[in-house]
């Protein structure tokens, strides 16, 4: 991970380039940046009518937006979908399709995802499989999107089988993230979010996982200046591995799934249904695959016990019986077995050898993993 002096360089500078040839693109990061989205935006709207998707959660948000592209004299349209997880569906997808066909939507234009990560996955694979392939604008507006999923170009929608299993590599032409639109997200949103960005510490860059353990409480209770040296250290982080490993051909970028094993398996138990939000389940596939490699001998307990510890501290699951599932291993693993990443029936987990010490293991027996759930408390 780069320097902390560097990553704050780029706080006071609040742009990271995402380097990938001729798709690179700038994620842009400034307080009161939504209201000034116009000067970035107009450019792409090329004259014509930008169309924005979002959510009935970001109501407040859309219409800063729109009035800035007003106030700019571009025209705008807006499709609201329902919020929550379902949303990133079939029907959904085709709702979408169907709108932007309607609108007139060329190749040459560019759509704007406002919303979480449920709007930015969906908006990305439309566009990605629209006439081939449009231009989208990503702006995030939870913790969870900011510094994750609005960067990176993967664009999914969940099916029945599991979680984002159906999708596609496609890049944003750019990324706007305002910090300040996190003022209006519910704490539950932001504790989520913010397990996105231990992962960072606890993929490769300890220092910042103490950063994390000294700060995240602020973080969570407003603290401007820790919001946005987070938002700013997570995505140099997510920009470097990215562009590093855009297509997760080398197994670098896999990295980036610390936890996401264990917390899909989670969340597709509990139905996808708001009772389990993607970053609770996370924080707790985090810790449990930190549990999972003390028990295993690859790293000491009292490091699993400080990211469980940690989690607990800011409010986040940091196991099964936190998390409400009481599913059998055997269950559990049944979900693992529809993981995208399942290749000639081996599952690749991310596993640690200590705090900022992730590795990718394909040896990993699928039975070993169902024992060691069904000892964990329930």
């Amino acid at each position: 991970m780069e320097a902390a002096e560097n990553v704050a360089e780029r706080v006071t500078e609040r742009s990271i380039r995402v380097e990938l040839g001729d798709r690179s693109y700038p994620v842009l990061i400034a307080a009161g940046l939504l209201g000034r989205a116009a000067a970035h935006l107009a450019p792409l709207a090329r004259g014509r009518t930008m169309a924005i998707v979002t959510d009935g959660n970001v109501g407040r948000h859309l219409a800063t937006l729109q009035a800035a592209l007003g106030e700019a004299g571009v025209a705008s349209e807006a499709l609201v979908l329902p919020p929550g997880e379902a949303t990133k569906s079939w029907s959904s997808l085709a709702r979408v399709c169907d709108w932007l066909l309607a609108l007139g939507v060329e190749r040459g234009d560019h759509v704007v995802a406002l919303g979480g990560g449920v709007i930015g996955d969906l908006v990305g694979f439309a566009c990605a499989i629209l006439k081939r392939g449009c231009g989208f604008v990503q702006i995030p507006t939870t913790l969870l999107a900011q510094v994750d999923s609005s960067v990176g170009g993967k664009t999914a929608i969940n099916t029945a089988a599991g979680k984002n299993l159906i999708g596609a590599f496609y890049q944003p032409g750019l990324v706007l993230i305002d910090p300040e639109v996190l003022d209006t997200l519910p704490a539950r949103e932001l504790r989520a979010g913010y397990a996105e960005v231990v992962k960072y510490g606890l993929i490769d860059d300890p220092a910042f996982f103490e950063w994390c353990e000294a700060n995240g409480a602020a973080l969570l209770a407003g603290d401007a200046a820790a919001r946005e040296y987070a938002i700013a250290h997570s995505v140099a982080a997510k920009a470097r591995i990215v562009a590093a490993d855009e297509h997760e051909t080398t197994g670098l970028r896999a990295l980036l799934n610390l936890g996401h094993t264990f917390g899909h398996a989670l969340e597709a138990e509990a139905g996808f249904d708001g009772s389990l939000i993607h970053g609770e389940g996370v924080a707790a596939g985090i810790a449990l695959a930190y549990r999972y490699s003390a028990v295993t001998g690859l790293c000491d307990m009292a490091d699993a016990d400080r990211v469980a510890a940690h989690f607990r501290t800011v409010g986040l699951p940091d196991g099964l019986a936190a998390s409400g599932i009481r599913a059998s291993g055997a269950r559990l693993v049944d979900h693992m077995r529809h993981d995208k990443k399942m290749a000639a029936g081996t599952l690749p987990f991310l596993l640690a050898r200590g705090i900022g010490r992730t590795f990718l293991d394909r040896t990993v027996d699928l039975g070993d993993v169902e024992r060691f759930l069904d000892a964990q408390p329930r």
